[in-house]
């Protein structure tokens, strides 16, 4: 029986986020909070969480640089993604997602896999906050401040449906992505 986290901390086994298996993308720049709300959903969901940021950095230590570890760690996931949703698991990507043809992976696959498709975009709306969250990142996963704001620039607005969060606000956003992840009706 899946539920979600309760006001004590516990499963809540009465409230069921979705009926089948359902396909997660986060999308928003590295520091906004993305992951730690990807762990949270996965939890709730206790659907596997494929983040691409490791894939990418493993790729790159086999010598794949340049724009090749990017894409290749994109599509690897969504592989690896696949295989689960057909296991009959729901699955929550952890991505940044910054241009349309990273988040158009997860359009096809939820269309092949024939699931329904619920894109997270995560922003810290608080810039002080988004920078200090940036800098207290661990030295392995090698992002700066400067290349966040670069990706900012870069960063392709997102149209269609989503969910848009800001971490900035004191607000836990758990129990409005799990009501959003329910809502079947829009898939």
């Amino acid at each position: 029986m899946t539920g979600v986290p309760g006001p004590a901390g516990g499963v809540d086994p009465e409230v069921r986020p979705v009926g089948g298996p359902l396909l997660v993308a986060f999308a928003g720049l590295p520091g906004v909070g993305k992951s730690t709300l990807a762990a949270r959903v996965g939890a709730a969901l206790r659907a596997p969480v494929l983040p691409v940021d490791p894939v990418e950095r493993a790729l790159g230590r086999y010598g794949l640089t340049g724009d090749v570890p990017g894409m290749a760690a994109y599509g690897a996931v969504a592989g690896l993604a696949e295989v689960q949703l057909g296991l009959g698991f729901s699955v929550v990507v952890d991505a940044v997602n910054p241009v349309a043809s990273a988040r158009g992976l997860w359009h096809d696959l939820a269309e092949r896999a024939g699931v329904p498709l619920r894109v997270v975009e995560v922003h810290c709306g608080d810039e002080a906050e988004h920078r200090r969250r940036v800098e207290a990142r661990p030295p392995e996963e090698h992002v700066t401040w400067e290349q966040t704001l670069r990706r900012r620039a870069e960063y392709e607005p997102l149209i269609g449906p989503r969910l848009v969060v800001d971490t900035a606000v004191a607000t836990d956003p758990l129990p409005g992505i799990l009501a959003y992840l329910g809502d079947t009706r829009t898939s």
